[in-house]
């Protein structure tokens, strides 16, 4: 195990198994320790990536699942080998308690090793063969076999909220990688050093299982030309984007623009709605306050799940659950946000859900700088019918309850909806033939529904969908948690009287 008091970041990029200085440098803005100088990415750096990405294809997409079974184990074992020094530099970086980097650390090589055990199934590949029908009339058919096929390289996005999980080595990569697609790492700034650690654990990896060094490449920091040039670089066959609504759509208007345009798979943000009937509301309304405001105020609210809308209907029942949901979040202190920039843009969305006509404040406090304290704000439902800025997400522990007058203009609410990561119903039994009517609306509107629970916590497995319609994510068919999220990076490609010699492995 490396002796995370020694570690001092380099600040160089790792280009197909080189590490490369570039002429600029930028510094780090931890929440706490040292600042360090990273190298900064240029065009120059992508295309270099770039092209050795594609090199790396002709071998990696032909390798045997079993191999990238074995590198994706390598990758995390190598992870762990610098457990230490990932979560010294990256509480100093994020601010986050060393809890939640652990945690964080435990889900990131989770996630590698199910997408290593996921492809070592098969079943992904969805193979199909229609076996040859020589005599039938009026024609023959040919034999015809189909198996999901590696798209070529991928061009990855860090994600400022999760330095490990949604970063270097997260999700997309890991997702991309099992698929047999070489990946191309745009670090994000606001975590620089723990990104250069985690690209040297898949240094080493590529090194152990002898795969071709451009399978993987990470260049740190640069500017909006980076990322330009990285989503429009034409051997980038797909890119994975976790982020704001702004940079991922601008990153996705130009894949789309691009003289072949490519794939996009942007998660957005959402407000994640919750739903409190009727009988749930007058049974438990005071514990589901309890654990919204614990649900709110995690990881000081910075989580794409964060549940920042709770919408009941008006009377008695209501007013105990926003009383109760004041209480709970008064003691809740000041957090340490991401970056500064995160805690200003957090400001700014409080300042402008105060200021919107009808909206009544609960619970106000003082935020500046890097710190961020819960504020808990108070609508109608009609207000927010007329208002839609008000559905607009608010990153950090701002909650906003909307009181509708009736069940009608609670699915009116639910109608008004724009594309969510989830939905939650909160209901008892004699809520059922509500739920059953707000169900169809919930489920055109997110890619998970929740029924009694709170959406922060995002489960790595084959069943979950995290995405949406937009703006929750920029393709409402794909996931980027849970196995399914590998699908992103194939195409089916079928094979007509083709001889056995010929078929990919997979076919034979």
């Amino acid at each position: 195990m490396l002796d995370k008091s020694v570690f001092t970041p380099h600040g160089k990029h790792l280009i197909a198994g080189d590490w490369v200085a570039g002429e600029a440098t930028f510094a780090s803005e931890p929440a706490h320790g040292p600042a360090h100088d990273f190298s900064m990415g240029t065009p120059a750096l992508v295309d270099r990536a770039c092209v050795a990405a594609e090199e790396a294809f002709w071998t990696y997409a032909y390798s045997t699942r079993e191999e990238r079974a074995a590198f994706l184990n390598a990758i995390a074992d190598e992870i762990e080998a610098r457990a230490e020094a990932i979560t010294e530099i990256g509480t100093q970086e994020s601010g986050l308690p060393e809890a939640r980097l652990q945690g964080e650390r435990g889900r990131t090589t989770g996630q590698l090793r199910l997408f290593a055990s996921h492809i070592l199934k098969g079943d992904y590949l969805d193979r199909r063969h229609d076996v040859a029908l020589p005599d039938r009339a009026p024609a023959p058919r040919p034999d015809l076999k189909m198996v999901q096929r590696p798209i070529g390289p991928v061009a990855v996005f860090g994600a400022s909220n999760f330095p490990l999980a949604f970063s270097t080595a997260g999700g997309d990569t890991a997702s991309a990688l099992a698929a047999g697609c070489p990946v191309v790492v745009k670090g994000h700034s606001a975590h620089p050093g723990t990104a250069e650690i985690v690209a040297e654990a898949i240094h080493a990896a590529i090194a152990k299982c002898g795969v071709h060094p451009g399978v993987f490449s990470l260049i740190q920091g640069g500017k909006r030309d980076v990322g330009t040039a990285l989503v429009q670089h034409p051997l980038i066959k797909a890119v994975g984007f976790t982020g704001s609504l702004g940079g991922g759509r601008a990153l996705f208007d130009l894949c789309a623009a691009r003289p072949e345009p490519i794939p996009f798979f942007g998660e957005l943000g959402s407000v994640n709605p919750m739903f409190l009937l009727p009988e749930a509301t007058k049974a438990r309304g005071g514990e589901i306050a309890k654990g919204w405001a614990g649900s709110l105020t995690m990881g000081a609210g910075q989580f794409c799940t964060n549940p920042g809308i709770a919408v009941v209907i008006e009377g008695p029942e209501a007013d105990a659950f926003i009383e109760a949901s004041t209480k709970a979040l008064e003691p809740v202190g000041a957090q340490t946000m991401l970056t500064d920039g995160i805690a200003a843009a957090y400001r700014a969305g409080r300042d402008r859900v105060a200021g919107a006509a009808g909206v009544q404040a609960l619970l106000t406090s003082m935020c500046d700088l890097r710190n961020a304290t819960p504020y808990l704000f108070a609508t109608t439902g009609k207000e927010w019918l007329a208002n839609a800025a008000l559905g607009e997400e608010v990153f950090g522990p701002l909650g906003l309850i909307v009181r509708v007058s009736d069940v009608d203009e609670m699915e009116q609410v639910a109608r008004s909806l724009h594309g969510q990561l989830t939905c939650t119903l909160h209901l008892d039994a004699g809520d059922t033939a509500l739920g059953q009517r707000l169900m169809p609306v919930l489920e055109r509107k997110a890619g998970r529904v929740l029924a009694n629970g709170f959406p922060t916590g995002v489960e790595v497995c084959e069943s979950m969908v995290h995405g949406g319609p937009y703006p929750a994510s920029t393709n409402f068919g794909a996931t980027s948690v849970g196995t399914l999220a590998i699908r992103r990076f194939l195409r089916p490609v079928c094979y007509q009287n083709m001889p056995d010699a010929l078929l990919p492995g997979d076919l034979r």
